[in-house]
């Protein structure tokens, strides 16, 4: 069996797995409770707090816990729309086409609510034009929400310029940074970012788990209501389990940002491919600024999803994993231009800390053999 779908899960790394095993037994006291089964509840949130906000770069108490990717994402857009409704201020929010559906469509469920959005366009690289963000500001615009990295084509957005573009204007950026956390440097200071989200399956914590870093001073209406857990903003007894493997994959990560080798092993695959397929495939997203671990190719003549059918061994995704098995053309792809004719033989390959180059070899070899 090859795993090469690393951006739609990861397993649980050996030291996330090592770091949750006390609390599965031993440590089980709930963290408000101000006993001695609590306290080293609460220590152990703290602890993991202090671990993803040395990811990073923030103060631990700007780091909110929550259940995953999607909850972060919802509490970016909704809690800031509902304090602004609260001022009876006016809402604009500015995000791209190509964003995860955790961004797309809550905001199709504040324009319901009269927010206004602006979907800006990307080019056929999958980039974002500053100069567009520039363009699309208005006088109450409050939130320019753009991805750090899309998570189909791997394509990393010039963060830092639109956020310089944004807050010129008064308006705050959130970036859903799910997949690029762990992979490349998300330093919330070196993006200019004020919102960022975490979703710990995508960096080997479990699934069930994430976080949102929430700039001091910035004011959101809670999205859980219930008593005053995680400084108030989200109601609900921790998951203090979940939460101290977000922690430790959090630190782990560390270690991964600089290394080379998922770079070097991606880019072996997409040039064995070009030698053994030639212009039978073609590659989406940017050539260079693009994730470490992600390759996007056609297979022209194919369907993706038919192609994999074949290979019931490999597992890889034909576009995101929400839309898996689709025979439509991804909206990710779509929004880039690229044609159905070639776009509906897309396949998203994204590598890991497991990967070895004898799985890429298997996997060129069975890839070739069915095509051909």
């Amino acid at each position: 069996m090859i795993y090469l779908d690393y951006n739609a899960t990861t397993p649980l790394a050996d030291e996330v797995v090592a770091a949750m095993e006390p609390y599965l037994r031993q440590a089980f006291g709930n963290a408000s409770s101000l006993h001695w089964a609590g306290r080293p509840a609460r220590a152990a949130i703290d602890t993991a707090r202090e671990q993803v906000a040395a990811l990073l770069g923030c103060q631990p108490s700007e780091v909110v816990f929550t259940s995953g990717g999607t909850e972060a994402n919802n509490y970016a857009l909704k809690g800031l729309f509902f304090a602004r409704l609260a001022k009876q201020l006016p809402t604009h929010i500015i995000t791209s086409q190509i964003e995860h559906p955790a961004i797309l469509e809550p905001c199709r469920f504040l324009e319901s609510l009269g927010a206004e959005v602006t979907r800006l366009p990307v080019d056929r690289f999958g980039l974002v034009d500053p100069a567009a963000v520039r363009a699309a500001l208005r006088p109450h615009t409050a939130l320019v929400s753009i991805m750090q990295a899309n998570n189909e084509v791997g394509t990393i957005q010039p963060l830092a310029e639109i956020a310089a573009i944004a807050h010129e204007h008064g308006a705050l950026v959130h970036t859903d940074a799910a997949q690029s956390v762990g992979k490349i440097s998300t330093r919330v200071a070196e993006l200019g970012v004020d919102l960022l989200t975490i979703a710990g399956h995508k960096l080997y914590a479990p699934k069930g788990v994430g976080a949102i870093y929430v700039r001091a001073g910035i004011t959101l209406a809670p999205f859980l209501h219930g008593a005053g857990h995680e400084q108030g903003r989200r109601a609900g007894t921790e998951n203090i389990l979940e939460i101290v493997g977000l922690g430790a994959a959090c630190e782990l990560a560390q270690s991964w940002l600089d290394r080379p080798e998922l770079r070097e092993l991606r880019d072996y695959f997409w040039n064995a491919l070009q030698t053994a397929l030639g212009e039978r495939v073609s590659l989406n997203g940017h050539p260079q600024r693009r994730l470490p671990n992600t390759l996007n190719c056609n297979f022209h003549g194919q369907i993706g999803s038919e192609l994999l059918a074949k290979l019931p061994q490999l597992a890889a995704s034909t576009g995101s994993a929400c839309h898996a098995g689709s025979h439509h053309l991804s909206p990710v792809l779509a929004a880039m231009g690229v044609s159905p004719t070639i776009g509906l033989g897309a396949i998203r390959f994204s590598l890991g800390r497991h990967t070895t180059r004898d799985v890429i070899d298997q996997t060129l070899e069975m890839l070739a053999a069915c095509v051909r």
